[in-house]
């Protein structure tokens, strides 16, 4: 049981600290569109590889803090049963969608943007528009990122549904608790 609480507060941790890092693209992205919208209407000139820039950086952004919204509860989620449920319960229902949803959908995206980005790497791809970013490839690197963030918080997920399961909710970290609770 104590792996399993190292396991779960390794990967909380992974994800926070991604989270919280690539939270603060979100200014980057203001900042970048903002200068853009300038750049466009009072200056009347544009930069291909600045509208670029915001879209990519959101597309990283929101793919890599994807594992960190999840252990936050902040992913959406049928709350009818689930919310007035009790501790064991919620537990069986996160065990039961990570085993059964979750891993198979992270599975899934892996083994099919996989391919996608090795072509990606191969052909060093950029963007397609004439006078955009150079490094396509790596933005697109971010959907295995994005599988391999969300199928370990699922694994965080699981370990904590175990603990509650078999009685030891005193190994797990408070931050890592029921959104609800």
């Amino acid at each position: 049981m104590l792996a399993l609480s190292r396991l779960m507060r390794a990967v909380d941790a992974l994800n926070r600290a991604i989270g919280e890092a690539f939270s603060w693209l979100s200014l980057a992205i203001v900042l970048v569109c903002f200068t853009v919208v300038v750049q466009r209407y009072v200056l009347a000139t544009t930069q291909v590889w600045m509208q670029d820039l915001y879209v990519w950086l959101n597309g990283a952004m929101f793919t890599a803090v994807a594992g960190f919204a999840l252990l936050r509860g902040d992913h959406v989620r049928v709350d009818i049963f689930y919310r007035p449920a009790g501790l064991r319960t919620k537990a069986a229902i996160d065990l039961l969608g990570v085993v059964a949803f979750l891993w198979p959908f992270a599975a899934i995206v892996a083994l099919y943007g996989y391919p996608f980005v090795v072509r990606s790497w191969g052909l060093a791809e950029a963007s397609a528009n004439y006078g955009g970013m150079p490094g396509l490839f790596v933005l697109k690197s971010f959907i295995l990122v994005f599988a391999g963030l969300v199928a370990l918080q699922g694994a965080s997920m699981a370990a904590r549904s175990i603990l509650v399961l078999a009685g030891r909710e005193d190994l797990i970290d408070p931050r890592s608790a029921y959104p609800e609770e």
